[in-house]
């Protein structure tokens, strides 16, 4: 689950900002500070290479107003923006090398620690009880369930936090090192409609897709199963790669990282159990294919 909530995580990434822009009423009145450093940066680099918002923006095929926003830290800069304004100002790889920050910076600002670990994890697995998980979601999909927060959010912040949660997707294909994925998702969040039939068909035919990767394992846990150890609620077991363990809870977006050998072990043993009254994964395949085609 991505939540929208409080944090309690064990490193910072830091969101501090010098306070130049307008309140954000989802982000509240600081947005993240890497925005604004970029921003800086690229002002820097702007007028070091003799152009104005104006040139700089029909040069790289953006808006003035795009170009001021970014310079302004208003909003982030998208990678074809980052790629365009290195060729132009031929900044050298220093914009490129805080693309990957100012797009973990579009996520809930609570979520940012967590992905940051995500990101560096040799091994993840996770039981979701609600929904399909964040790594998984398809962009209708992730869309839909923003669209469906309270209090609303603003459009700017639905399509930051979409890109954001698709971004994190490249975690699947990663190679060097690949990580290792297990997901166990209740049979619940496949029957939830979220959107509309058509996202939900789509989304599961994209399940079915991400299983067939060799890294990643998808089992179901079905309805009849009954009572099980999950029922607590939705865990994510990280591994790192000096091979630390840890575990992060999300609930009522309230999210908390645990590191305690103690702690952590006992979720282990829990998920472990999962993983054994879960369908394995070719039978969790078969049901995945004939939910889609009752859509």
């Amino acid at each position: 689950m991505e939540g929208r909530g409080t944090v309690r995580t064990a490193r910072d990434v830091g969101d501090t900002r010098t306070g130049r822009t307008a309140k954000s009423k989802d982000e509240g009145p600081d947005l993240p500070g890497v925005w604004s450093a970029y921003g800086v940066l690229l002002q820097h680099l702007r007028k070091r290479a003799g152009l104005n918002q104006q040139q700089l923006g029909d040069a790289i095929g953006y808006s003035l107003e795009q170009v001021a926003s970014v310079e302004q830290g208003r909003r982030p800069a998208k990678a074809a923006f980052t790629v365009a304004a290195e060729r132009v100002l031929e900044a050298g790889g220093v914009l490129e090398v805080l693309q990957d920050e100012v797009d973990r910076a579009k996520l809930p600002r609570f979520f940012r620690n967590v992905a940051l670990l995500e990101a560096e994890a040799l091994s993840r697995f996770s039981y979701d009880p609600l929904l399909i998980p964040g790594l998984l979601q398809t962009e209708a999909y992730a869309q839909a369930l923003l669209e469906a927060h309270f209090p609303p959010l603003d459009e700017a912040i639905i399509e930051q936090r979409v890109a954001a949660r698709l971004a994190r997707q490249t975690l699947l294909a990663r190679k060097s090192p690949p990580v290792v994925l297990v997901f166990v998702v209740e049979e619940g969040a496949l029957r939830r409609v979220v959107g509309s039939e058509a996202v939900m068909r789509e989304q599961l035919d994209s399940l079915l897709t991400c299983s067939c990767r060799r890294n990643v394992e998808l089992q179901i846990m079905p309805t009849a199963r009954g009572a099980h150890s999950g029922l607590n609620g939705p865990m994510v077991l990280l591994e790192s790669m000096d091979r630390a363990r840890q575990v992060y809870v999300e609930a009522q977006d309230v999210v908390t990282v645990r590191s305690a050998q103690n702690e952590v072990s006992e979720f282990w043993l829990r998920y472990g159990m999962l993983r054994t009254q879960a369908l394995n994964t070719e039978e969790s395949s078969c049901l995945i294919e004939r939910m889609a085609g009752e859509l």
